[in-house]
C-alpha cells in the first residue's frame, strides 16, 4: 500500500490524482490533502478519501471535516502536509512559484516527489535536484512531455541520448490570424483544443511560455543542454515527446491526451496498470503532423529560450514576470499581445543568480514588483 500526500488537491492535476488513487484502493492510500483556499471541494475530497490530515494554506475559519480527519489551515499547516510523516510519496500539483516550497519540503522530509509543478525546476532546478541527491529521493516527472521522455529513456534520467524532441499542441490560438491576437479574450485563450487544465497553464500553452518552461525543466531533469532540445508543434497531442539516440533511432511515447496516464505512472512506477483510457485508433486517426515553432506567433517562447541561455536568476525572473502578466491578462488589465512585452521589460535588468530558497523568494518578489510597475494603472 503506497501512502500519498496530494498537494494542490483541488486543482486539475490534484483532482485527477485522486481519481487515479480511487481506481486502485488496494494499492493507494491518500494520507494528506492540501489546497490553497477551496474549502468546499477540500471538504468533499476529505469525505471521499478520509485522509489523516487536510490543510488549507489560506488563513480563515475552521472547516468541518469527517470524523478522523484532522484539519488545520495557514502556512504551518501547508508545510506539515508537504512533509507529512505518514506518506511515502508527495504529489506536488501546486501552481506557480508556490510549488517550489512544497517540493523542497517534501524532499527535505525524505519523500519521493511526483512532480507536476514545473516551476519548481524552472526557478530552482539546481537546488531541488541537489537536495534530492543528498536525501536519496526520487523526482518522478508528471508533466506528460517529461514523463514521455522518462519512458523513452527506460525510466533512467541519466541515460545517454543525442536529442530530445518536445512536442507542443500550439494552444488555443494556434489558428487565429496574427492580426486578431490583440483582441483575444481570456475565454478564447483558455479554450484549449486538446487538454483540460487550470487557467494559468492553459494560458501559458496559448502563449507557449509553458513550452519554454518545459525546455528548462528538461534541461534539469535529463541533464540536457539547450542545443539538445528541439520543440515541435504537434497539433494532435498523440506523440507526447520523443528521444533521439546516438545511432539515429528515435523513440516516441504516444497515447491519448490525458494527464491520468503520467500521474498514474509516477505513482505506480515501475509497474504499468490499466488507466481506463481510450486506446489510440491509428487507422482512424490519419496523419500526425509536426512543425517548427513560429516565434512571431509565440514571442513568450523566445523569451523563455533566451532566459534558459542566460541562466542564473533569469529563469526565476521569467516565471515571476509570467505569473504577473498572466494574472493581469486574465483579470482584464492588459491585452493578450501585452503579455510578452511585460515579461520582456521585466527581464531587462541584471537579475543575479540565487542559490537558496530565501534568495529565490527575494528575487521572485523583486521581479514581481518590477512587472507590476509596468502594468497600466487601475
Amino acid at each position: 500500500m503506497k501512502k500519498i500526500a496530494v498537494i494542490g488537491s483541488t486543482g486539475s492535476i490534484g483532482r485527477q490524482a485522486l481519481a487515479v488513487a480511487a481506481r486502485y484502493p488496494e494499492r493507494f492510500c491518500v494520507t494528506a490533502l492540501a489546497a490553497h483556499a477551496n474549502e468546499r471541494l477540500l471538504a468533499e475530497q476529505a469525505a471521499a478519501v478520509r485522509p489523516a490530515f487536510a490543510a488549507l494554506r489560506a488563513e480563515g475559519e475552521a472547516v468541518a471535516m469527517p470524523a478522523g480527519v484532522r484539519f488545520a489551515r495557514g502556512e504551518g499547516a501547508f508545510e506539515e502536509a508537504c512533509a507529512f510523516a505518514d506518506a511515502d510519496i508527495v504529489l506536488v500539483a501546486v501552481s506557480g512559484f508556490a510549488g517550489l516550497k512544497a517540493t523542497l519540503l517534501a524532499v527535505g522530509a525524505g519523500k519521493d516527489v511526483a512532480l507536476a509543478n514545473k516551476e519548481s525546476l524552472v526557478v530552482g532546478g539546481t537546488l531541488v535536484l541537489r537536495r534530492a541527491r543528498e536525501r536519496g529521493v526520487r523526482i518522478l516527472p508528471v508533466d506528460s512531455e517529461h514523463s514521455a521522455i522518462w519512458q523513452c529513456l527506460h525510466f533512467d534520467r541519466t541515460a545517454p541520448f543525442r536529442r530530445i524532441l518536445l512536442t507542443a499542441s500550439g494552444g488555443a490560438l494556434r489558428d487565429l490570424p496574427l492580426e486578431a491576437l490583440p483582441s483575444v479574450t481570456a475565454r478564447e485563450a483558455l479554450a484549449h483544443p486538446n487538454w483540460k487544465m487550470g487557467p494559468k497553464i492553459t494560458l501559458d500553452c496559448a502563449t507557449m511560455l509553458n513550452k519554454g518552461f518545459e525546455v528548462i525543466e528538461a534541461m534539469h531533469l535529463f541533464g540536457a543542454s539547450l542545443s539538445q532540445i528541439e520543440v515541435l508543434v504537434h497539433r494532435e497531442s498523440i506523440v507526447h515527446s520523443m528521444v533521439e539516440f546516438a545511432d539515429g533511432a528515435v523513440l516516441a511515447q504516444m497515447g491519448m491526451p490525458s494527464m491520468e496516464l503520467p500521474i498514474q505512472l509516477a505513482l505506480t512506477y515501475p509497474e504499468r496498470l490499466d488507466c481506463a483510457l481510450p486506446r489510440v485508433d491509428f487507422a482512424a486517426l490519419g496523419a500526425l503532423t509536426f512543425a517548427a515553432v513560429d516565434e512571431a506567433r509565440y514571442p513568450c517562447f523566445r523569451l523563455a529560450l533566451e532566459s534558459a541561455k542566460r541562466g542564473g536568476g533569469y529563469p526565476c525572473a521569467l516565471n515571476a514576470a509570467g505569473e504577473v502578466a498572466a494574472e493581469a491578462f486574465l483579470g482584464g488589465r492588459i491585452r493578450y499581445t501585452q503579455i510578452a512585452p511585460v515579461i520582456e521589460a521585466s527581464l531587462d535588468a541584471p537579475w543575479p543568480d540565487a542559490r537558496s530558497y530565501g534568495e529565490l523568494a527575494a528575487l521572485d518578489a523583486a521581479v514581481r514588483a518590477r512587472a507590476r510597475s509596468l502594468l497600466p494603472s487601475q
